[in-house]
């Protein structure tokens, strides 16, 4: 039920327009892509950012940056690591802390939120 609610979510951004991009540490990014290949969202993202790091996960920001040109302050992040919340907010990310990504009611909050904090608004 999660995932299907999850990609009810992706598919609604992508039909709206907005980009994502996926961005994970993993100690097999080739697994990684395959999983998302297998379930069918992969092409539903502009950019990935998913390799082997032991860096903080201000790489993947800066990599997203300079690849799609988008400001940190537009930027959403969910995560449930506190390491990488805290170092990401520092850039000006809006975060979202916890497990609970697909539910629809979390996602709400975390928009609601990046548009509130957002210098574009």
């Amino acid at each position: 039920m999660a995932f299907q609610l999850a990609t009810g979510i992706l598919y609604a951004l992508k039909d709206k327009g907005i980009d994502m991009v996926i961005a994970s540490r993993s100690p097999t990014p080739e697994i990684a892509t395959t999983f998302l290949d297998r379930l069918g969202i992969r092409s539903m993202f502009v950019a990935e950012e998913i390799f082997f790091s032991r860096t903080h996960k201000t790489e993947h920001f800066q990599r997203i940056h300079r690849r799609t040109g988008t400001r940190f302050d537009s930027m959403l992040f969910f995560d449930d690591e506190d390491s990488n919340i805290e170092v990401v907010s520092k850039m000006g990310v809006t975060i979202i802390f916890g497990t609970q990504w697909g539910n629809p009611s979390s996602f709400e909050a975390g928009t609601l939120r990046l548009l509130s904090e957002a210098k574009f608004i």
